[in-house]
C-alpha cells in the first residue's frame, strides 16, 4: 500500500486552515500547517512534502515571495495556490512563478480535493484516498480521476460543478447529504440561505435530466425529505 501523501497547508486563517486539514486528512493525506510564509522553506526541508497548498496574503513573506524563493533554490514541490485574489494578473503571476494550479476562494471542498488529487496523480505522489477512482452507479461508470461519467461507451457531458456535486454524493454514498453540507463542500458557501439551497435543487434537477433514465422517478440521485439528497444505484 502506498504511503499517505504529505501536504503542507500555508494559511494564516486558523479556522480555514483547520477545515482544510480535516478535509485533506479525511481523504487519506497527512497534513502539516504553517501560518507564515517565511516558515515554508524550513517546513519542507526534509524533502518529504508532496504538495503545498499556499495562500497569497501571508505574514512574514507573501505567497508569491514563497513561490519565488522555492523555485530559486531549486525546490520543485508542487504548489496549489488557494487565494481570494482572483484577478487574471494574479493568476498569471502565480503560474509564471511555477504554481501548478490556482484556485480562488471560496471553493467547495470537494472541488479542492479533486484539484489536489489531480496534481498528486500528475507528479506520482498520489496515495490511497477515501474515494476510489472508478465507481459503478446503476448503469453509469464514474471516474473520479478522469472526472468523467459514462453510460457504456458513451460519455455524458457534465459541467465541473455538476461533477463536483456528484463526487460529493459519491463520497457519502448511501447516506443523506444535507443541502447545507452540499453548499459548503461543493459551492464553498459556509453560511447557506434559502436562495442558495434552491440553487442546489436546480442543479440536481439538471443532473438528473442528464443521468436518470426517467428524471421524474429518479433512482440514482434520491431526495431525502427535509434533509437533502442521497446517491442510490
Amino acid at each position: 500500500m502506498s504511503r499517505a501523501s504529505r501536504i503542507l497547508v500555508v494559511e494564516d486563517n486558523a479556522n480555514l486552515a483547520l477545515a482544510l486539514q480535516r478535509t485533506l486528512e479525511s481523504d487519506g493525506h497527512e497534513v502539516k500547517i504553517v501560518s507564515r510564509g517565511d516558515l515554508v522553506a524550513s517546513a519542507i526541508r526534509d524533502g518529504k512534502t508532496d504538495l503545498i497548498v499556499l495562500d497569497l496574503m501571508l505574514p512574514g513573506l507573501d505567497g508569491f515571495g514563497v513561490l519565488r524563493e522555492l523555485r530559486e533554490i531549486g525546490d520543485d514541490t508542487p504548489v496549489l495556490i488557494l487565494s481570494a485574489r482572483g484577478e487574471d494578473v494574479d493568476k498569471v503571476q502565480g503560474f509564471r512563478l511555477g504554481a501548478d494550479d490556482y484556485v480562488v476562494k471560496p471553493v467547495g471542498l470537494v472541488e479542492l480535493l479533486l484539484r489536489v488529487r489531480a496534481i498528486l496523480r500528475r507528479v506520482g505522489g498520489g496515495a490511497a484516498t477515501a474515494i476510489e477512482e472508478r465507481h459503478t452507479v446503476g448503469d453509469l461508470t464514474i471516474d473520479v480521476g478522469a472526472r468523467t461519467v459514462c453510460r457504456g461507451s458513451i460519455e455524458i457531458e457534465v459541467t465541473p460543478l455538476e461533477f463536483a456535486l456528484l463526487a460529493c454524493l459519491l463520497q457519502h454514498r448511501g447516506r443523506a447529504v444535507s443541502r447545507e453540507q452540499l453548499l459548503a463542500d461543493v459551492w464553498g458557501f459556509p453560511d447557506p440561505d434559502r436562495v442558495r439551497t434552491r440553487t442546489i435543487d436546480t442543479h440536481v434537477a439538471t443532473l438528473r435530466a442528464k443521468l436518470e433514465s426517467d428524471p421524474t422517478s429518479p433512482r440514482l440521485i434520491l431526495t431525502v425529505r427535509k434533509v437533502g439528497y442521497r446517491l442510490g444505484g
